[in-house]
C-alpha cells in the first residue's frame, strides 16, 4: 500500500480512493511560488505493525542553510530509524532535522528523506507540517505576507517587534499607575513572568495565560501585537542565586514537562492566538550556570553541580524550546546571562556550546531558536563610552582595572553584538536576533559621570567615567543607584531585535531578609545590603537596596529610585 499527502495550498481537495489511497490533486498551473513550502508525505510500504515512508520538501522561501520539518501524529506511530535526515521525537511530534551534508536548501529547491516507523491500529496521516516554524499548506496569494503587504496570522516575521505594538501588561501598568509619577512610563510594555505552574492558570486574583492572550488580542486591534513571556521554572532552578529557587526540585524534570511546559504549549498552540506575535524568553540564568559555576572554580555551587551532573538544565530547556516552537507564531529567545556574567575569554566560546547543547535536546534544533536576550533582569550599563578595553592608562589597558578584570567587553552592545556572532559560529542560523533588557540598566541621575575618568592611574580612569555605578559587576539583586534605560524599541542596532523591560520595573529581586512563602522563593545574601559579599562577586558588599520583598513582589523604592535615576531622563 502507498499512500501520499502533499502539503500544497488550503483549497485543495484531498481525494481519497477505495484502496485507501490519499492523493492531493495538483492542478499543473498552481503558482508554487505563493506557497512559503510544500511537503510530500508517502507510505511506501505498510504491514501490520509498522512502515515506511519518504518525505521531500520544497522551500519556496528564502534559501535556507539549514532546515528542519516538524509533524505530529493523530495515532501511536513511533519513528525507529531515519535517513538522510536526524530524525527524533516527542510524543507524537516529529522533528526531522538537516544532516551535514544536506542543510543547504535554496529558493526553489527540495530535500528528500525517510523513516521507518511502527504504529498499530490506524496509521492516520499527518495533517499539518511546518519548515521551521511556517506552516507549508499555507497560499499567501501575493496578499498578506507578500510584496508591500504586512506578514499575516502564523507567518514568521524575521524580528517580531518591527511593525508591531507590544503588548502592556495590565496588572504591571495599575501598580505603576498608582505610583507618583508612574503614569510616565506605565503604557510601557513588559514581559509576563510566568514562574510557577499556578501562574499558567492564574493565581492568588492575578491574570493566568489566557487571560493575558485575550488581553493581547484586545490591544491588538487590526494591528500587529507581540507579548513576551518568560518561561522560568526549571528544576532545580537558578543554582547560585537562592532568592529566585522555584517550586521543582532537581530532579523533577517530569513534572516540569508535563504540567509546565505541556500546558503553556496547548495555550499557544490555541488557533484563537494564532494572529499574536509571542514571543518566549526561556529559563533565565540557568544555561550560564552551568559553565561558570560548577566544577573546581571557586564560584561554583554543589547546586550548580548537581544541576550539570543530571543534565535537566540541558533537558529542560531543549523540550521548552522544541515543544513551543511548534506554533509557528511562536519565537523563542534563549536567555544568555550578560556580559559582567560570560563575557570573559574563559565563559564566552563555552557558554554558546553549552547554548548549542540544549538547543539540540530532547528533540528541539537550532530553528526552534529564534534569537537570544542579554541582561535579564541584570544592570549592565547599554554602552559605556567613556572608555573601551582598547584604552590604557600608562602601562596598564582598560582590561587590567579591577573593574573590568580583564573583561573583553564593557557593556551590553558590545557584548550582545559579538555573543551573536559566537553563536552562528556554533550553528545557530546566521538571521537570529539579539534583545536587550533596559529595564533597569540606565544609570542616571547625579551620580552619571560626565565624561572620563582621571588618568591618575587605570582604576581612577575606569571608576570616574563609568556608567554603571555598581560596587562590583556581579551583583545582580535591587541594586542601589540603579535607574530606567532606553525605552522599548525595535531594531535599534544591528543584530538586535528590540531593547524590551523584560523584568517589569518596580518588581523585586529578592527580599533583604528571610521571608515564609510558598512560593517556593528563598532568601540568598546577596539582597542583604550588609552582606559582604561572595567569590561571585570579588567579596565585595552586596549593593543592595534595604527592606525589598520576596522576588516578584512589588517594591516601591525601587520604582521611585528607578523613575529618579532614568537616563535618558523622564
Amino acid at each position: 500500500m502507498s499512500r501520499t499527502r502533499t502539503a500544497l495550498l488550503a483549497a485543495l481537495a484531498l481525494v481519497a480512493g477505495a484502496a485507501g489511497t490519499a492523493m492531493a490533486a495538483v492542478p499543473d498551473d498552481v503558482g508554487a511560488q505563493a506557497v512559503p513550502c510544500t511537503v510530500d508525505y508517502k507510505v511506501q510500504n505498510q504491514w501490520s505493525t509498522g512502515f515506511t515512508a519518504a518525505v521531500t520538501v520544497t522551500n519556496n522561501s528564502a534559501a535556507k542553510s539549514s532546515w528542519a520539518v516538524k509533524w505530529s501524529y493523530a495515532g501511536n506511530q513511533q519513528v525507529t530509524s531515519g535517513w538522510n535526515s536526524r530524525i527524533t521525537q516527542s510524543g507524537a511530534s516529529v522533528t526531522a532535522a538537516n544532516e551535514t551534508y544536506n542543510g543547504a536548501l535554496a529558493t526553489g529547491g527540495s530535500v528528500s528523506f525517510g523513516f521507518q516507523a511502527s504504529y498499530s491500529g490506524t496509521n492516520a496521516l499527518p495533517t499539518t507540517f511546518t519548515l521551521d516554524g511556517v506552516t507549508c499548506n499555507v497560499d499567501d496569494g501575493g496578499g498578506p505576507g507578500g510584496p508591500g503587504n504586512p506578514p499575516g496570522p502564523g507567518t514568521k516575521v524575521d524580528n517580531p517587534y518591527t511593525g508591531a505594538k507590544v503588548y502592556v501588561n495590565p496588572e504591571w501598568s495599575e501598580k505603576a499607575a498608582a505610583e507618583p509619577g508612574g503614569g510616565r512610563i506605565s503604557s510601557q510594555p513588559t514581559g509576563v513572568w510566568l514562574d510557577r505552574i499556578a501562574a499558567i492558570a492564574g493565581t492568588g486574583g492575578k491574570m493566568g495565560l489566557r487571560a493575558h492572550l485575550d488581553e493581547a488580542l484586545r490591544q491588538k486591534g487590526s494591528g500587529e501585537l507581540a507579548i513576551q513571556l518568560v518561561i522560568y521554572n526549571l528544576p532545580g532552578r537558578d543554582c547560585a542565586a537562592l532568592a529566585s529557587n522555584g517550586e521543582l526540585g532537581p530532579t523533577e524534570i517530569g513534572r516540569y514537562k508535563t504540567e509546565y511546559i505541556d500546558p503553556i504549549a496547548a495555550i499557544l498552540a490555541d488557533p484563537k492566538y494564532a494572529g499574536l506575535r509571542i514571543v518566549t524568553t526561556v529559563e533565565i540564568d540557568s544555561l550560564p550556570n552551568l559553565v561558570t559555576n560548577t566544577g573546581s572554580r571557586p564560584t561554583a555551587t554543589p547546586e550548580c553541580d548537581v544541576m550539570k551532573a543530571n543534565g535537566n538544565y540541558v533537558k529542560g530547556v531543549g523540550y521548552a524550546l522544541n515543544k513551543l516552537g511548534d506554533a509557528p507564531n511562536v519565537y523563542n529567545y534563549i536567555d544568555a546571562g550578560h556580559h559582567g556574567w560570560i563575557g570573559w575569554d574563559d565563559n564566552f566560546g563555552a557558554s554558546a556550546t553549552v547554548f548549542k547543547e540544549a538547543a539540540t535536546a530532547e528533540g528541539a534544533t537550532v530553528n526552534d531558536v529564534h534569537g537570544f536576550i542579554t541582561n535579564t533582569a541584570n544592570y549592565s550599563a547599554l554602552k559605556e563610552t567613556n572608555f573601551s578595553i582598547n584604552d590604557s592608562v600608562g602601562s596598564k589597558t582598560v582590561r587590567e582595572s579591577k573593574w573590568v578584570d580583564w573583561n573583553r567587553y564593557t557593556d551590553e552592545l558590545s557584548f550582545a553584538q559579538a555573543f551573536r556572532n559566537q553563536l552562528v559560529s556554533v550553528g545557530f542560523n546566521s538571521n537570529i536576533g539579539m534583545l536587550i533588557d533596559t529595564s533597569r540598566n540606565g544609570w542616571g541621575g547625579s551620580a552619571r559621570p560626565s565624561g572620563p575618568g582621571a588618568r591618575t592611574d587605570v582604576d581612577t580612569f575606569v571608576n570616574g567615567g563609568r556608567y554603571d555605578r555598581r560596587i562590583h559587576v556581579g551583583n545582580w539583586c535591587n541594586q542601589s543607584g540603579a535607574g530606567l534605560g532606553e525605552r522599548p524599541k525595535a531594531s535599534p542596532e544591528p543584530g538586535i531585535d528590540a531593547y524590551v523591560w523584560m523584568k517589569p520595573p518596580g518588581e523585586s529581586d529578592g527580599s533583604s531578609s528571610a521571608i515564609p512563602n510558598n512560593e517556593g522563593k528563598g532568601f540568598d545574601r546577596m539582597c542583604d545590603p550588609t552582606y559582604t559579599g561572595n567569590p561571585r562577586n570579588g567579596n565585595n558588599m552586596s549593593g543592595a537596596l534595604p527592606n525589598s520583598p520576596l522576588s516578584g513582589h512589588w517594591f516601591s523604592a525601587q520604582f521611585q529610585q528607578l523613575m529618579q535615576n532614568a537616563y535618558p531622563a523622564l
